[in-house]
């Protein structure tokens, strides 16, 4: 039983396919904080900007077992936003879920719990957000966790091969992602110029917006 903490704002938390990281294809418990002080051009969960409502830590966690799958994603938003995203972290670890924490990288990581896999965006130029990324997170990513830029247009594809190659970046963590923007950029012509310019790096597509035509609430 949690005690002394005053739980989150929660927009939603269902069960659906994961559909992006190394974990795609698996069903996994979504866990939305309400909140994010960014504001991308592309976001797609706006709908979770405001409102909400707030949730003891273990509601949350009752509602998480009750779906029966391991795999827990807390995202949002900007799950960090809610310094009480810190407690809901460790309690979901320590209950047995493999927790995943989707980050924009614009705040610290420096006291998520160990066992949490961080899949941390870095801004794309074309985001509109791009001076937010922290990059001394980059120092506390782990080998389990995954970096993932969102890539409209060739200019955001070179941008992210130079961070990949000033940071390390393939050798610091489990994937690097690029993720072309949803009806922006086609996957083919991503791909193509991954393939021309051997980038060591995986496609992403958003798994669940092929499944299903409308993501929310999936």
């Amino acid at each position: 039983m949690t005690t002394g903490h005053t739980g989150l704002r929660i927009t939603e938390i269902f069960v659906s396919i994961q559909g992006e990281s190394t974990r795609a294809g698996l069903p996994t418990v979504f866990i939305r904080l309400t909140g994010c002080p960014l504001r991308c051009n592309y976001c797609d969960t706006a709908y979770a900007f405001e409102g909400g409502t707030r949730f003891s830590i273990d509601s949350i966690l009752e509602q998480a077992r009750s779906f029966g799958t391991p795999y827990v994603t807390v995202t949002g938003g900007e799950p960090l936003a809610q310094p009480e995203c810190l407690h809901l972290l460790r309690e979901l670890c320590d209950a047995g879920f493999e927790v995943s924490l989707e980050t924009s990288g614009a705040l610290p990581l420096d006291e998520v719990d160990q066992r949490v896999s961080c899949i941390m965006d870095l801004k794309t130029p074309s985001s509109g957000e791009c001076h937010r990324n922290l990059y001394e997170n980059i120092p506390l990513l782990k080998p389990t966790d995954e970096i993932k830029f969102v890539v409209a247009n060739r200019a955001d594809f070179d941008w992210c091969k130079s961070k990949m190659i000033q940071f390390d970046l393939p050798a610091r963590v489990q994937a690097v992602l690029l993720s072309p923007v949803h009806e922006s950029l086609a996957p083919a012509e991503l791909a193509e110029w991954m393939l021309a310019d051997r980038v060591p790096a995986r496609l992403q597509l958003q798994l669940h917006k092929l499944v299903w035509s409308e993501a929310r609430g999936r």
